[in-house]
């Protein structure tokens, strides 16, 4: 189909126009959006229609061309249109519609299982898959209850976050997500959420002018939080690599080794949150290789299949592995299409792709360039700092450049959705404009990306940001 054509139950429509406006009619009144406040819909304001992709960039159903600056949702890393990913659906397909990881297997989740386990970290060798990453935390936090009440400590059921953090809208994975605005219109959530500082340099109170001594301070908010708590009543951390909500957060040199000695020292499991970082995002298969650590269990999905099928999975260690491997003990947890064989083949060809063409080693050669690029734009009033790793990145956007003051929550949402989020996608670029906290734009092109892209991400950024300036909000 080219840009030209847009099918509408059959019929070729000719004029764009009335195509995305028959489209977007049609979404009003029977499409949910996620996420996302229905009633800015209305007939003054069309639902934009994206109808098609190519490489790292997609197009509207009025023809117009767009830079995928977010990867869909951090999840399209290799681009859109890749044949071998067709081709290995279709395999699938070919084989076997269908058949579930229930008491049996199928090849294709083996394969994924072992691929996972000889790229991952350590001892995490046994692998349970998910649909996605909700599912992912959902199932680690289960986990980790049961592996402790295996174990004789029937009384570990909490768990330790990072402020601002997201980790699913699952009822349990929610409980462990750290975003108000999520988990008020849901509460009583599950008992036993914790919440600890995050690693907010920017924004820091305590060692502002120390980088590592800020670490180690956060680091020990999770141990202040556990003694507080009672050791024998924590079962978990759930950690990001790098927080994603609030834009962004990269740990201080020595956080994670911190964190690490402290559950190891309180008997506490150490979730990695890696839905968004693994697969490459940070230039390394996962946040452990980056930061030199090793968790107890990654959670993962995303960038898996790199956009192509839906999937996600939780890695876990031998350890936490081996009460579930004798007698007839079992973990009475699990989901219809987790492992899917056209899901878990599709996936060996996304990880297939991301070695062949040294995807990795793409993110690693330009990881600094991105950040220098990005910083270019500090001389622009409103930009207040610059944070993030690989492909991942944020910009945190201030009233006040020299006193950091940032705009107060209508401010912000004149800012971001009155503004800059329209004013960028109608220069031909999407990314995320992220009010869960001090305003934040985020960038996390497809792994693929190149310096002409980053180049083009860039310059957008400043000419929106220089008209964002110079606007009162």
């Amino acid at each position: 189909m080219t840009t030209d054509q847009i099918f509408t139950d059959g019929v070729t429509v000719e004029n764009h126009k009335q195509a995305s406006h028959e489209y977007s009619e049609r979404a009003r009144r029977h499409l949910w959006l996620q996420m996302s406040r229905m009633g800015a819909y209305d007939e003054s304001h069309e639902i934009p229609i994206i109808v098609r992709g190519e490489g790292t960039r997609v197009y509207d159903a009025n023809g117009k061309e767009y830079f995928d600056g977010i990867s869909g949702l951090f999840t399209n890393a290799l681009g859109h249109g890749r044949p071998e990913m067709a081709e290995a659906a279709t395999k699938a397909w070919g084989e076997m519609a269908f058949f579930p990881i229930w008491t049996y297997a199928h090849p294709n989740a083996i394969a994924l299982a072992e691929k996972l386990a000889s790229l991952a970290p350590g001892d995490l060798n046994r692998v349970f898959f998910t649909t996605g990453g909700a599912e992912a935390n959902e199932s680690a936090w289960k986990l980790a209850r049961q592996y402790h009440k295996l174990r004789g400590d029937s009384d570990r059921y909490k768990v330790i976050s990072r402020d601002i953090a997201y980790h699913g809208t699952t009822m349990g994975a929610l409980t462990i997500t750290s975003l108000e605005g999520y988990r008020e219109p849901f509460q009583p959530l599950v008992p036993g959420a914790v919440k600890v500082p995050a690693v907010n340099f920017y924004r820091a109170t305590e060692h502002a002018d120390d980088f590592e001594a800020f670490g180690l301070w956060s680091a020990h908010h999770i141990e202040e939080a556990i003694l507080r708590e009672g050791p024998e009543t924590v079962a978990a951390v759930f950690l990001e690599p790098v927080q994603n909500a609030g834009g962004c957060f990269t740990p201080p040199p020595g956080y994670w080794q911190a964190v690490r000695e402290i559950c190891d020292k309180y008997g506490v499991i150490l979730v990695s949150d890696e839905v968004i970082c693994a697969f490459g995002r940070l230039g390394t298969w996962f946040g452990g290789q980056k930061y030199d650590y090793v968790p107890d269990i990654i959670t993962a999905a995303k960038g898996i299949t790199a956009g192509y099928a839906p999937l996600g999975a939780m890695i876990v260690s031998d350890r936490l592995a081996e009460p579930f491997q004798d007698g007839d003990t079992s973990f009475p947890h699990g989901f219809t299409w987790a492992g899917h064989p056209m899901s878990t083949a599709v996936a060996l060809a996304s990880i297939g792709i991301l070695e062949r063409e040294h995807v990795l080693e793409n993110v690693q050669a330009n990881e600094g360039y991105f950040r220098e690029s990005l910083n270019s734009l500090r001389d622009l009033p409103i930009v207040g700092d610059v944070r993030g790793t690989g492909y991942f990145w944020g910009v945190e956007l201030v009233k006040n450049q020299e006193t950091r003051e940032t705009f107060g929550d209508k401010e912000a949402e004149h800012l971001l959705r009155g503004f800059i989020s329209p004013e960028m996608f109608k220069r031909g670029l999407i990314c995320r404009s992220d009010d869960r906290g001090d305003p934040v734009v985020q960038l996390a092109p497809p792994l693929i990306s190149t310096r002409e892209d980053i180049d083009f991400m860039v310059g957008i950024l400043r000419d929106v940001f220089t008209d964002a300036a110079g606007r009162r909000f």
